[in-house]
């Protein structure tokens, strides 16, 4: 059995996460930045948190870069979940991508916000071998999103 990736959240992290959060629902989306809700898997409560909302082509990914968060546990449980900014709140299905389809997301996810999600990819940047991501690519989930 191979052990699951996660990277736990620190204070500042949370403090951070928090600010960003607020934001996002007063409409400020900081370079895509959206507030994720799902309904937790053993309370039934909802749970919030702001998430980076990739979009390649048209298609909107949402990328996991701490591994098995509490987020991915959930959105597996529950199927759905939406996605906030603004006033705008969009409920959303998906598909979980597998392995080799991870690369090329994974890269542009660093492109795009290697100032945030670097420390969590130790040592691996945007200009990985699709080798090297796709090596990685196991402990990052990634889910290609379809709003409703």
């Amino acid at each position: 059995m191979t052990e699951t990736r996660y990277l736990k959240p620190g204070k500042s992290t949370n403090v951070f996460n928090e600010l960003v959060a607020k934001l996002t629902k007063m409409g400020v989306s900081l370079l895509g930045s959206r507030v994720l809700t799902v309904v937790g898997r053993k309370s039934g409560e909802p749970r919030s948190t702001p998430v980076n909302l990739l979009t390649i082509d048209g298609v909107d990914y949402l990328v996991a870069a701490r591994g098995e968060t509490q987020w991915v546990r959930n959105l597996r449980a529950a199927g759905q979940g939406q996605l906030r900014v603004g006033r705008r709140d969009d409920t959303f299905t998906y598909r979980e991508l597998g392995d080799d389809e991870k690369p090329a997301i994974l890269r542009a996810y660093l492109k795009r916000w290697k100032f945030e999600v670097s420390a969590f990819f130790e040592g691996v940047d945007a200009k990985a071998s699709d080798e090297k991501l796709r090596e990685i690519a196991p402990g990052y989930p990634v889910f290609e999103i379809f709003t409703k």
